[in-house]
């Protein structure tokens, strides 16, 4: 099986850290707003991901998290006059439901931020104790001068990650830091804000170190494959080897990094910014789940898309054919077939052509269609 790491810009043999033990991570949501079609993509394809290692007997330890304490989150709570915590249970449970709909697996540990602010602590402390970390006005920073390595994964200039960090809500001009790429471990309380007791006062974590937490936490110091969209390579993933690396002593921190592309509606991409979503809750009210999963799998996870409603009516034409067929026969040459395509970084659009012409159910529960 070969799958490309964005790390290095390569396809290479997957090889797991350990031979029969597999360790995921994928980056979820922050639960603000409605789950629309560019999650469902992502979570439905590690989806995919986690089955076919499964049929493959590999033991897979899948965690993804929910970041229930983020600026969004509280913006959002503040503007509607609701909890943070109520705002945040609302909409991870849409969320869970609608993946649900979809036939998405739960993962083996799904898990909320705000349950690892102990260990972020934790961490944060031995980062300032080894140097890679400092303090000011109750705020922490990641100096990132003293991890030689931080670029590496996004491969962007300094003058690019500054433009697209402060795109991402951090502050290059913030006069505290010693580098405007320093991130912030943890923040000062702001007035109306929850906040939790620490070392260096009131306050709450950064965006960064809850996932670092959550994966040592829940996976180790290690892990095999660590996924999510690609608008996380920088500067969340960049800053979580970074800060993982630097805490643990310990390389690499990840071996694979996955990243999904990103999905186009109405000429730019879908995002709960710019307001042009295709709601999956939406979808479901005209279209099956099978439906929609053949759309998406229907395009390689690595190459951007534009959604149009069209594709849906074309996938229920496809399923229709392959129902009236499904069966249970081996075909040796199909499989090979349907393997190759899967062994290829996961070519789920080919997956699907050889499901198509021979309609197995073996293929068809791999790609998680439900036979329902």
């Amino acid at each position: 099986m070969k799958i490309y790491n964005s790390l290095t810009k390569r396809v290479e043999q997957f090889i797991p850290l350990k031979e029969k033990g597999i360790k995921i991570y994928v980056c979820g949501i922050t639960p603000y707003d409605t789950t629309h079609l560019g999650h469902a993509f992502t979570y439905v394809f590690f989806d995919v991901l986690v089955r076919y290692l499964q049929f493959k007997q590999y033991k897979v330890t899948y965690v993804q998290n929910v970041t229930d304490i983020d600026d969004d989150v509280l913006r959002k709570a503040k503007k509607q006059k609701r909890d943070w915590r109520e705002l945040g249970d609302f909409w991870t449970k849409n969320f869970l439901k609608d993946m649900k709909s979809l036939n998405v697996l739960p993962p083996t540990h799904y898990v909320k931020a705000t349950d690892s602010i102990t260990l972020m602590i934790r961490i944060i402390r031995v980062l300032i104790d080894k140097g890679f970390a400092y303090q000011k006005e109750g705020n922490v920073y990641f100096d990132v001068g003293k991890f030689k390595d931080y670029g590496n994964l996004s491969h962007f200039t300094k003058k690019q990650m500054i433009l697209i960090s402060k795109e991402r809500g951090a502050d290059p001009n913030d006069p505290l830091k010693k580098n405007p790429l320093d991130f912030i471990l943890w923040q000062k309380r702001k007035e109306n804000e929850p906040f939790w007791e620490s070392p260096w006062g009131k306050g709450r974590p950064g965006w960064h170190i809850e996932c670092s937490a959550m994966i040592n936490q829940y996976l180790g110091e290690q892990i095999s494959i660590h996924g999510g969209g690609r608008d996380l390579i920088f500067p969340h993933h960049e800053s979580e080897i970074a800060q993982s690396e630097s805490y643990t002593g310990k390389r690499p921190f990840v071996k694979y990094w996955m990243h999904t592309a990103m999905l186009i509606y109405q000429g730019e991409k879908m995002s709960k910014s710019l307001g042009n979503l295709v709601m999956v809750s939406d979808l479901l009210r005209k279209y099956c789940a099978n439906e929609i999963r053949y759309v998406l799998l229907s395009h390689h996870y690595r190459k951007p898309w534009e959604f149009e409603e069209k594709e849906l009516l074309e996938a229920r034409k496809s399923l229709f054919l392959i129902y009236k067929s499904l069966h249970d026969k081996q075909d040796p040459s199909a499989t090979k077939d349907f393997l190759a395509a899967m062994n290829n970084d996961l070519d789920t659009p080919k997956a699907l052509e050889v499901l198509k012409q021979n309609s197995l159910k073996m293929f068809f529960s791999i790609l998680g269609f439900s036979s329902e």
